[in-house]
């Protein structure tokens, strides 16, 4: 009677801690949502208000002045966010991040401040990154105001050598009328710490003028505040290297170099447009399939908090690096705290000073502002709940970015998993199945060129996909040949040059609780005695599983043996069957290390000698990357190995895994016009592993049973109605494509 009355205890109790749970999780989200536009307008306000600081309007075209440059959500520190989301407590004052550019005084610095309380801000404190390296001012990004001067450097470098520009080109920079050249700007700006050096090469600006380049690309020194005072230092034109745009001006009308003519222009020629031309045995003049919701939409947004499947989490887009996942949970479970993108990098190779200095880092370019509108049917699908994004980067106001995130549920057409169970007379036994639905977070990045669509994937067997898939435009250089020693001709004059993208994440998991531990498992043979019949031997293979007790040896180095499974565990908690709760990391890359150790720019990219370390939590070791190290790479603010030089203990600890997808690139012909998605995404999955007593999924009501009755007629049982309802969204497509303030 007691053994009783405690189960219905146990059952009434589960739904209320289930329920407490799903409602703390869902208090909890507001604390990662991004500022809103008011947020930002009174943080804004109120540092302007802050005499000592002097800040003056970004957009003010000086470049000795102080300015915001950045301003985005400051993350609370875990172990405080956990007070809301595990126990409902209050949550913590929303602050704010903001980079400040002090150009006008005597030594320039950017310094950070975190500013609170939100949204009546009325202090700020200096923030500093581990070890309390200061921000060099030149390693700062480029701005609208300093790419204005550059542009009147280059108008007056046209006004020197536009008739070399016309005759080569038939184009012309500046003092043009349709026949314009624009230009594309090199990083790494420099070649050592506090330079301010910048390639520039020179396109026709047409239609995908990225891939139009004219053989003529300039350095210039910007390093000194006055713009008055840049210079130009070097001048490449048609192989030549020349020491000012005068040598090269003087040579040329003496004929004493190698002068350069391309073919006429033809305005017809739509190589690097979107134009349909070419033949396609299918009809694709009338629409193709499409995704529907027959009984509606299925997942539910509130805010910036998601639930689906047994999925919840929260999300933001960080305007520094794009978008990021908090408390992310299983049927009220913690599975992750945090899946956060944190760099994207396109290290190239190539004949011209431009392409060999090539080698970007994306953070510095403020990533996550480059989340330009989705179109509905084509970057998401119609039926898509899309969001607006707010950044506040480089601007005097909050810039809206209309329908820049989308969410969605699709079907993958492929089942989750199915039978058919055969009598072997003809017939079946039965016959078993499962639609496999997943739900989608997306958004996308333009970092100028390339566009990058970055997903979380949602199943409902409890694995999560992170995945990238890179489009747009290829990098392209002026062709020589010794060009395809780095590359492919994809047009006339145009060399495609080969590159390696590396993408990288922080996983901070959570398996059943914070003290988690790593186990590598990879198989190997054994030999032994059969023991059925004596004179033969067995040779079969074996777990052999791997403790990984310190963070050096949770380091795995590219070109390394890499182990098949990647297995993170709670030590303290059990399934049914007695095996430790885990998940696992499972690789979709072909990624290598993009230079040797310790070269150069190398040092501000440590994170890519690893597919994957393993280090323990901390609240100074917050992101991998910066939006500096694109502009000083060689002495980094944040030095990814200092994460793991201690080689602090991880068993029975809070962990973070750091991992680094990524692909080789060497460009084709049928990169033109853009390099397409198939073949071009990578990630990794987070797929269970012990951690439930059965797949999940089989709470799923959309599987479908089939069984002979007792004529052997197929009787179906399914708990899901016949398809019915609405086809497809009856909206017209719609598209605005801008951003402004608000």
């Amino acid at each position: 009677m007691w053994f009783s009355w405690m189960l219905l205890l146990a059952s009434l109790a589960m739904p209320t801690a289930s329920s407490r749970t799903r409602e703390w999780a869902h208090h909890g989200a507001a604390m990662f949502a991004d500022l809103t536009p008011t947020e930002m307008k009174a943080v804004r306000d109120y540092l302007h208000s802050c005499s000592e600081l002097g800040l003056t309007l970004a957009r003010d075209k000086s470049l000795k002045k102080n300015s915001i440059l950045l301003m985005e959500l400051h993350v609370p520190r875990k172990h405080e966010a956990l007070r809301a989301l595990d126990r409902g407590q209050a949550k913590p004052s929303r602050q704010a991040r903001v980079v400040v550019q002090f150009g006008n005084q005597a030594v320039p610095n950017v310094t950070e401040y975190i500013v609170s309380p939100l949204p009546f801000p009325k202090s700020y404190q200096v923030k500093t990154f581990k070890g309390e390296r200061p921000i060099r001012f030149e390693s700062r990004p480029i701005s609208s105001v300093e790419y204005e001067h550059l542009n009147k450097v280059l108008e007056k470098v046209g006004a020197k050598a536009n008739k070399i520009l016309q005759e080569s080109t038939g184009f012309t920079y500046g003092n043009c009328s349709n026949r314009c050249l624009t230009f594309s700007d090199i990083a790494p700006r420099g070649l050592v710490p506090e330079e301010r050096r910048t390639w520039i090469m020179l396109q026709k600006f047409v239609e995908g003028y990225f891939i139009h380049p004219v053989g003529f690309e300039v350095l210039v020194n910007h390093k000194n505040l006055d713009h008055e005072k840049w210079t130009v230092d070097k001048v490449w034109y048609n192989g030549q290297y020349f020491d000012s745009v005068e040598e090269l001006v003087e040579k040329y009308e003496k004929g004493t170099i190698n002068k350069l003519k391309l073919p006429e222009h033809d305005e017809e020629d739509l190589f690097s447009t979107y134009i349909p031309r070419g033949h396609m045995n299918t009809p694709t003049n009338i629409h193709g399939a499409k995704l529907v919701e027959p009984q509606g939409r299925r997942f539910q947004v509130d805010g910036n908090f998601v639930e689906y499947a047994g999925w919840s989490f929260a999300y933001r887009v960080r305007s520094s690096a794009g978008l990021q996942i908090f408390d992310l949970r299983f049927n009220g479970e913690r599975i992750a705290y945090e899946i956060a993108l944190q760099e994207a990098i396109a290290f190239y190779s190539g004949d011209t000073p431009a392409a060999m200095q090539t080698k970007y880092i994306d953070a510095g370019w403020a990533m996550g502002t480059s989340d330009y509108e989705l179109s509905p049917g084509i970057d998401c699908p119609e039926v898509a709940h899309f969001v607006d994004l707010y950044h506040y980067y480089d601007t005097d106001k909050p810039l809206r970015y209309r329908n820049a995130l989308c969410i969605f549920e699709m079907t993958t057409a492929l089942p989750l998993r199915r039978h058919f169970n055969s009598n072997f007379q003809g017939g079946f036994n039965f016959y078993g199945g499962l639609e496999n639905h997943v739900l989608v977070i997306r958004t996308t990045s333009t970092v100028y060129n390339y566009d990058y669509i970055w997903d979380f994937v949602f199943y409902q067997n409890g694995v999560m996909e992170s995945r990238v898939s890179a489009t747009g435009y290829i990098h392209a250089t002026f062709f020589t040949e010794n060009g395809l020693n780095y590359g492919t001709r994809v047009y006339n004059y145009v060399l495609g040059n080969l590159h390696t993208h590396l993408i990288h994440y922080k996983v901070d998991l959570d398996i059943a609780g914070r003290d988690n531990s790593f186990e590598s498992i990879d198989l190997k043979y054994v030999n032994f005695t059969n023991p059925w019949s004596p004179e033969h031997s067995i040779v079969q293979s074996k777990l052999h599983r791997t403790q990984h007790e310190t963070e050096r040896s949770a380091a795995f180095r590219f070109g390394k043996k890499f182990p098949k499974y990647l297995h993170f565990y709670n030590p303290n908690q059990n399934n049914k069957w007695g095996h430790k709760k885990g998940y696992r990391i499972q690789y979709n890359s072909h990624a290598n290390s993009v230079l040797p150790r310790g070269w150069r720019e190398e040092n501000g990219i440590t994170w890519s000698r690893y597919p994957l370390a393993v280090t323990r939590h901390k609240d100074n070791e917050v992101t991998s990357s910066s939006i500096y190290t694109q502009n000083d790479p060689w002495e980094p603010v944040v030095s990814f190995e200092e994460f793991i030089r201690n080689n602090e203990n991880i068993v029975n600890q809070d962990l973070v895994a750091w991992v680094t997808v990524g692909f080789l690139h060497i460009p084709h012909s049928e990169d033109i016009p853009n390099t397409a998605t198939p073949g071009n995404a990578v990630g990794f999955f987070l797929r269970p592993f012990n951690f439930f007593d059965e797949d999940p999924s089989l709470a799923s009501r959309s599987t479908v049973i089939v069984r002979p009755d007792e004529k052997g007629q197929p009787k179906i049982q399914r708990w899901t109605p016949e398809v019915v309802g609405h086809c497809v969204s009856d909206k017209p497509f719609f598209y605005n494509g801008t951003y402004a303030g608000v």
